[in-house]
């Protein structure tokens, strides 16, 4: 199995772009995937500096309906015409950041409905005996507050964003099982006991941003950052993280989970 960091915020693979967005290059024995494509076409740019051809890549998964996440769908569908892309069936929803200044537009380009690759997935789903989704993540233990300020419009209201519309990618070789998700927006802890309750298990590698990233924290944000950070010690479970995880609490993490936790970075190899 080989994963790497396609793009990501932060420099890293000499060459590489980098923006705010999240795309994971995946290999196993039988596929060669993405999970996410970030903001814009730039992950295209950099599968050509890091040798990778897209042209062979089979399937898509889109964790959530945010651009950061599915900005480049429409590139990939050109880049890879055959491959099936697998999203949630209300991730073309229309969803917005809300900010002082203003509302912000976060949803995915209307345009990614009209596409025949795309495979609507209406809840938990094993592709086949390499590839599984899940969702239906109920659990709401340290959810991510900066889950508030994004919503969905509604009969021309904004309602809150449940993220009905995320879902999790398991990778199995052999008895080596990876959980990848996007934002981890129903909360790190979450997805992971949902995890357990299909698996029995932990597993082996986790690799997902954290949703941690605040303009500003309070202190009952911090122990909930140090919380998550002593349970994910517990689990034994190898940790990479980044994008929206934020720089303040990833140094916190770190000092807690040591070699446990490592930073993603664009370009960069995981396995």
């Amino acid at each position: 199995m080989k994963i790497i960091t396609l793009i990501e915020n932060t420099p890293g693979y000499p060459g590489c772009l980098y923006e705010h967005g999240l795309s994971f290059y995946i290999e196993t024995d039988r596929h060669r995937l993405l999970l996410d494509t970030g903001a814009t076409g730039a992950f295209l740019q950099n599968a050509e500096t890091l040798g990778i051809d897209l042209h062979s890549v089979d399937t898509l998964v889109l964790s959530h309906g945010h651009y950061d996440h599915g900005g480049g769908i429409l590139t990939f569908a050109q880049t890879a015409p055959t491959a099936k892309i697998y999203l949630r069936r209300n991730a073309l929803e229309p969803y917005y950041h809300l900010k002082p200044e203003g509302e912000k537009y976060i949803g995915l380009d209307p345009a990614v409905a009209e596409l025949p690759q795309c495979i609507f997935v209406d809840g938990d789903l094993v592709i086949d005996e390499e590839l599984s989704l899940f969702t239906h993540i109920r659990g709401r233990r340290l959810s991510p507050k900066g889950n508030r300020k994004l919503k969905q419009k509604a009969g021309g209201t904004f309602v809150q964003d449940e993220f009905d519309h995320e879902q999790c990618l398991v990778v199995r070789q052999g008895d080596f099982q990876v959980l990848l998700s996007g934002c981890a927006h129903n909360g790190i802890l979450n997805i992971l006991d949902r995890y357990q309750e299909l698996y029995g298990r932990y597993p082996d590698l986790l690799v997902s941003g954290f949703h941690m990233k605040q303009d500003a924290y309070t202190e009952e944000d911090l122990e909930n950052i140090r919380i998550t950070a002593r349970i994910l010690k517990e689990t034994g479970i190898r940790c990479w993280t980044g994008h929206c995880t934020g720089e303040m609490a990833f140094a916190m993490m770190k000092e807690i989970m040591g070699e446990q936790l490592k930073a993603l970075h664009s370009g960069e190899e995981i396995l």
